[in-house]
């Protein structure tokens, strides 16, 4: 396992201090506020750990402040329902009192059932792309402090960057994504490394028809709510590609949909995100 998977996997092993509360460390990094996709893989982390049977299917998000990267995180985990086929758990993130964000998530017993999905996009294979530390070369001095962050997931985009601000162009990314090591198997794990991967770059693409950055300072992007639906098991060390795009973006909010399929076609994950898009 990489130095910066050992990251991930160290982020994401809360600790119990109490019955249904876990504690959540913080990275080492300058961040004006928490990533998003750390605070949502963490809170499913704390509700997995209260679950003895199933795996997880779907989770709905909101992130209801911005979280303070200087203060661990406490989850606070409510049991709402163990059936035989379902099991329910609502999860608080709190920092000084206050809860930041809140997730609710269901658990499901396997079953077999009908079947059917879209077919994966006709795309190159991601050995044959540059990684992303390798496309960002050019800019290294300027992107000192990404440079000397960890990072866990290996992204190979196909096609332009997001973050080129050009108008014109299709609300549509597509990129492969993987943990950048091999996770040990437990299926938990993997959901919550891929649940930690899938906001990375999914707001991205409601920007890409205009001619926006993030450090643009008249706008104010963040992320509203995250939902995500696993359909299939996967491994989230192995190829997964993130197909995503942008139905619409209208009163200082936009829509973003994202498609995990692994190498075999199969489609695993899919997710709807809501960002706030204000430009002020």
């Amino acid at each position: 396992m990489s130095d910066s998977l050992d990251f991930l996997v160290n982020l994401l092993d809360l600790e119990p201090i109490e019955v249904n509360i876990f504690r959540g460390t913080q990275p080492d990094e300058e961040r004006q506020r928490v990533f998003g996709g750390q605070v949502a893989s963490q809170a499913l982390m704390a509700a997995g750990r209260t679950v003895e049977s199933g795996r997880v299917h779907s989770l709905h998000s909101y992130f209801l402040r911005p979280g303070d990267p200087t203060v661990p995180i406490l989850y606070e985990v409510d049991r709402i329902r163990d059936g035989r086929s379902f099991t329910t758990r609502r999860v608080s993130a709190i920092q000084h009192g206050r809860a930041i964000f809140t997730l609710a998530c269901s658990f499901h017993a396997e079953e077999k059932g009908i079947e059917h999905q879209f077919v994966m996009p006709d795309v190159p294979d991601p050995e044959s792309l540059p990684t992303l530390p390798e496309r960002l070369v050019d800019w290294r001095e300027e992107l000192a402090d990404w440079f000397e962050r960890p990072h866990p997931i290996d992204q190979r985009f196909i096609g332009d960057l997001p973050w080129k601000a050009t108008e014109g162009r299709e609300p549509i990314q597509r990129l492969w994504i993987r943990a950048d090591g091999e996770l040990p198997d437990d299926p938990l794990l993997h959901s919550c490394v891929a649940t930690y991967a899938s906001d990375m770059s999914l707001f991205d693409t409601i920007l890409a028809p205009h001619s926006i950055r993030w450090d643009d300072p008249n706008f104010m992007g963040a992320s509203l709510d995250h939902c995500m639906w696993f359909h299939r098991p996967f491994r989230a060390d192995e190829w997964l590609l993130y197909d995503t795009d942008s139905p619409n973006a209208h009163g200082a909010r936009g829509l973003a949909r994202g498609f995990l399929y692994n190498q075999a076609g199969e489609l695993v994950v899919s997710m709807v995100q809501e960002g706030l898009t204000r430009v002020i």
